[in-house]
């Protein structure tokens, strides 16, 4: 497994990361603040990946099985992009439709939402398949640090090319800028996945998969793992319900443009980057698993009561810079939590304990982006358009303190104390 096949494998990655930077970037903020469409509304269409993705045991199951033309995973990781691909492209249209009747186009949304959810899914399920099946074990997490490095930089750089696009909006442009990033990301994918996989090859490696449902169960059994597997959504659906509703908020509370609403993005990336190299040189040496957590669950909460305050005492130059504490302690409380699961995991039952962490980083991006959604149009009636989205980030915060008051009660220690090099942790978030 050679380093150019890394990379090879991490254009797939970035290729998926550019078609979702437009759509939790850009075209949130264009649906809720200039279309006037609810937020509960757009956000259920945003988490559609996310309620699709049991499909992806379903997916990786059949391809075992039944390869095409001889390529386990390239037919499938083809497809996959394409619709992912054509899907996102194609949101803009969906959006202006529902603008102008909202019942048909919300049809016509469902359906390309759904294509690109569907696609996205069956990509990323295939090629962190090769991924897998091209790499020893004592390479693996080698491997999907590159490809996540990758992507989260094509995040960044992304977003940033998105805004300065879309400097001066309009319409046009926004369909413009989508099928150009779509573009991008179709030659960046073929680049990487022409010749990428030998024909009729042996996986070097198979796991069994499993089901959701038996993930769940495994982990539903054990008291100690339960409670482990509730903090983990509270914490995540409170880190990351915020992505739906944060560029809209900095048009409401202070009329930034799409240019500067877009950076949002950027800024909270780069912040997380940041957190998790320094983490994994630095933090980590000092630092246990759970201290770490409650210090990034703290400086998260920190982060989205700054948001929300800065919204009410209309003060934008706290705005950026809460963004930036948010994004730098999401990438603490990442790297921390990830190690914490890890710990939280048996040899005996590795793959059905990932499983089920993967269910609950799924569940609790939807559930959280959704319900923010709901609180913020429903607020929306007495508090008015910025006192929604401040009441959503306080409720998150909120919801955050709850979380790191329930991980001081779970003893680690007592399930498994067992270090892990940041590649491992970083090899478990690229396949969640």
């Amino acid at each position: 497994m050679s380093w150019f096949k890394m990379i090879r494998l991490g254009m797939l990655h970035v290729a998926v990361a550019i078609s979702l930077v437009p759509i939790t970037g850009v075209l949130n903020r264009i649906m809720i603040h200039e279309l006037g469409i609810m937020a509960s509304v757009v956000a259920a269409l945003i988490i559609l990946p996310h309620l699709f993705s049991p499909i992806q045991v379903f997916i990786g199951q059949f391809s075992d099985r039944h390869p095409i033309g001889g390529y386990r995973r390239t037919p499938y990781i083809a497809l996959g992009i394409l619709l992912c691909v054509i899907g996102a492209a194609l949101t803009p249209f969906a959006a202006f439709a529902m603008d102008a009747s909202f019942w048909p186009g919300l049809a016509l949304a469902l359906l390309i939402f759904g294509m690109w959810g569907v696609g996205f899914n069956t990509a990323v399920v295939s090629y962190l398949s090769l991924a897998s099946d091209m790499s020893p074990a004592h390479l693996r997490s080698r491997t999907i640090a590159v490809m996540w490095f990758m992507m989260i930089t094509a995040v960044i750089g992304t977003a940033i090319g998105a805004g300065r696009a879309l400097e001066h909006y309009t319409p046009e442009r926004l369909i413009e800028v989508f099928a150009i990033c779509a573009s991008v990301a179709l030659t960046i994918a073929t680049l990487g996945l022409i010749g990428l996989e030998p024909r009729n090859a042996t996986p070097v490696s198979h796991e069994e998969r499993h089901s959701a449902v038996d993930s769940v169960r495994t982990v539903v059994a054990d008291p100690l793992a339960r409670r482990f597997f509730i903090y983990l959504m509270l914490m995540l659906s409170a880190i990351l319900g915020q992505d739906v509703l944060l560029e809209p908020y900095g048009a409401a509370a202070f009329g930034m443009s799409v240019r500067e609403t877009t950076q949002l993005t950027a800024t909270w990336g780069s912040a997380t980057l940041l957190a998790l190299l320094l983490h994994g040189i630095l933090f980590s040496r000092w630092l246990s698993n759970k201290r770490g957590a409650m210090l990034g669950g703290a400086i998260a909460a920190t982060g989205l009561t700054l948001i929300a305050l800065s919204g009410i005492l209309r003060l934008q130059p706290l705005f950026v810079p809460a963004v930036a504490i948010l994004g730098f302690g999401t990438g603490i409380a990442t790297a921390t939590n990830l190690a914490l699961m890890l710990d939280m995991t048996t040899p005996q039952q590795v793959g059905l304990f990932i499983g089920a962490w993967g269910v609950a980083d799924a569940a609790a991006r939807g559930l959280g982006n959704l319900l923010a959604g709901m609180i913020r149009d429903l607020t929306a009636l007495v508090a008015g358009p910025t006192g929604s989205y401040a009441t959503v980030f306080l409720i998150e915060a909120l919801i955050l303190g709850v979380a790191l008051v329930m991980l001081r009660a779970i003893d680690v220690s007592a399930f498994r104390s067992q270090r892990r090099e940041l590649g491992q942790l970083v090899a478990v978030m690229g396949d969640a």
